[in-house]
């Protein structure tokens, strides 16, 4: 049986702050270890791509592989995900992460060799890719297992999506301070190295024991027999709520992959090209400002109802940035929109962690990711088709367009918490909070 970890009492002591999420039994050093393995998805990508282009000597070369590594992570994640449901994260997260980690050292081999067959490191990078530990979903499930209360819960998954978008930004950094030191070689292979460290603390954690989630083990009695009125859900399942999450996810990965080169666009039109890091920064900002705070709520509106309405938020921000006139009001609308980006992506996270059985919690997370990375290099490569061909704030508009669609769609949806038994511990309406 898995570990579970009782969540403390309820009242308002209970609830202090993040203190009460960290504090819980083994919480602290499962969450730093995942932090540690999740560093090196910022770390290896860039050191990667420079190693690849550093010996074929082609950026067309680098960027294809590249292209294909993040495919075959992002789509194969479910696939990956489903494996730790069915056999528990003990049996399938360290070989999986001796795996990537010894074809990320084979394509720095390759590419040592002067001449090397751009074929052949293209072949190790997308097998690398195909291997990629979801640490991010196994550690939102551990995080159920910490922590059954919603409340701490939803404070539990803030934290981790602000953490994560924080590792997105030190990892860059951390290869910067690599490369004149071991080069991108080394940089890849330090990355594979964080994985690895990371996946086998996590797995060494106390909540780690045991198998795949059973229902009924997880959280408390999560599914009840038939004979109790209670829909017996499918190994997936989730209906409209893992499909709310899926959209939500899709349109706001979808909005920040087009912002990055219309931010980019609007710069240089504006004659001032460093501005991009710090409007950016303002976007990274605004997501950390909005994620912790969402969590600091001790009594928020369902996930049912913030799903829509952060949607939709995100949405009128964007399209309204399109408006700025300059750079530092541009900075302003990038920030106020990111305010909407990590409760977005962490009430989606929430949604689909309680739409499905307990032994599917990894796959739904990973699904709810992969739409979200999917969305995201579908907007990069769409607006890269329309600037420089329709005026800006047009572009900016048609980027806002999927999110504001999605809100009628996902506002029909706000039922689907209806759809289930209501449980006290039923985070998806929060009747608890």
């Amino acid at each position: 049986m898995p570990s579970t970890v009782s969540a403390p009492p309820r009242g308002p002591s209970a609830r202090p702050g993040y203190r009460a999420v960290l504090g819980a039994p083994h919480a602290g050093r499962t969450f730093a270890a995942a932090l540690l393995g999740r560093l090196s998805y910022g770390v290896v990508p860039l050191a990667l791509l420079l190693t690849v282009r550093e010996a074929t000597g082609s950026y067309s070369a680098a960027g294809a592989a590249m292209a294909l590594f993040a495919l075959a992570s992002v789509l194969l994640s479910p696939v990956r995900a489903g494996l730790v449901d069915r056999h528990g994260p003990r049996r399938v997260l360290p070989p999986m992460a001796v795996l990537y980690g010894a074809l990320l050292l084979a394509v720095v081999a390759t590419t040592a060799r002067p001449g090397a067959a751009p074929a052949a490191v293209g072949a190790l990078v997308v097998a690398a890719g195909a291997c990629t530990p979801p640490l991010g979903p196994v550690m939102r499930t551990f995080w159920r297992r910490l922590l059954p209360d919603p409340v701490l819960l939803r404070r539990a998954f803030s934290l981790d999506g602000v953490a994560e978008e924080l590792l997105f930004v030190t990892g860059p950094l951390l290869v910067g301070l690599l490369l004149p030191v071991v080069g991108p070689g080394g940089a890849v292979a330090v990355g594979a190295g964080l994985l690895l460290a990371g996946a086998l603390l996590l797995v060494a954690s106390p909540v780690a024991a045991g198998g795949p989630d059973a229902p009924g083990e997880a959280d408390g009695a999560d599914v009840a027999p038939p004979s109790a009125g209670r829909r017996r859900r499918t190994p997936l399942g989730g209906g409209r709520a893992l499909r709310a999450a899926v959209l939500a996810s899709a349109v706001t990965g979808l909005a920040l992959g087009a912002l990055d080169l219309m931010v980019l666009a609007f710069a240089e039109d504006a004659g001032r090209p460093e501005a991009v890091g710090w409007i950016l920064a303002a976007l990274s900002a605004g997501s950390a400002v909005g994620g912790l705070g969402l969590g600091a709520l001790d009594r928020p509106v369902p996930n049912a109802v913030r799903l829509p309405l952060f949607t939709a938020g995100l949405g009128l921000a964007l399209a309204g940035a399109g408006l700025a006139p300059g750079p530092v009001l541009l900075g302003v609308a990038v920030g106020v929109a990111g305010f909407f980006v990590s409760p977005a992506l962490t009430t989606s996270y929430l949604v689909a962690d309680e739409a499905v059985a307990p032994e599917a919690r990894t796959r739904a997370g990973a699904w709810v990711n992969t739409a979200f990375n999917a969305g995201s290099a579908v907007g990069g490569a769409g607006v890269g088709l329309l600037v420089g061909h329709l005026p800006l704030p047009l572009c900016f508009a048609l980027a806002a367009a999927p999110a504001l669609a999605a809100v009628p769609v996902l506002l029909r949806m706000r039922d689907f918490g209806g759809s289930r038994s209501r449980r006290k511990s039923d985070p998806v309406g929060d009747p608890a909070a």
